[in-house]
């Protein structure tokens, strides 16, 4: 019983981890075992997949760091507004290899509006405009690894 509540407690603080950077799926593996945590939102995430069983999952995972929209978006010197990056990663500026752009120079955005994904161990998160205006330039390539409030994106608000 004490390892169905230790793996019960592992669980809880990875959702935690997954509410305070934001994160909307995380998959942990261990050996045959895996676990697929997945959100939507800013309400609980669902347990979609639990072939685990006796297996101890890792305590902590490192934190991505905040998702705050102060973070996110800042004005620089020019009347742009910079998107950034809400975490260390792995910029894709498409949902799949064959895929068109999220945007492009010249793309009208508004705050929900998904920009790009950032690959940050294995998870793919969807970042969100967070502002409305128009795209005037891109800063990076996809594929190209970012750092924690990295500017991504300047963007002209309307």
């Amino acid at each position: 019983m004490s390892e169905k509540h230790d793996d019960l407690q592992k669980i809880q603080q990875i959702i935690e981890i997954m509410k305070k950077n934001d994160l909307i799926e995380v998959e942990i593996k261990h050996g045959d075992d895996k676990i697929l945590l997945k959100r939507s939102g800013p309400v609980q995430p669902a347990i979609t997949a639990l072939p685990f069983v006796g297996q101890s999952v890792p305590a902590a995972m490192p934190a991505a760091g905040t998702a705050e929209q102060s973070a996110l978006v800042s004005k620089p010197a020019s009347n742009l507004l910079e998107i950034k990056a809400p975490m260390v990663g792995t910029f894709y500026a498409t949902p799949s290899p064959d895929s068109d752009s999220y945007v492009e120079v010249g793309s009208h955005i508004n705050e929900q509006t998904v920009v790009c994904i950032l690959e940050a161990m294995k998870v793919m998160n969807e970042i969100k405009a967070e502002v409305e205006g128009t795209i005037e330039e891109i800063l990076v390539t996809s594929g190209q690894a970012v750092e924690y409030g990295q500017p991504l994106f300047r963007v002209k608000p309307d």
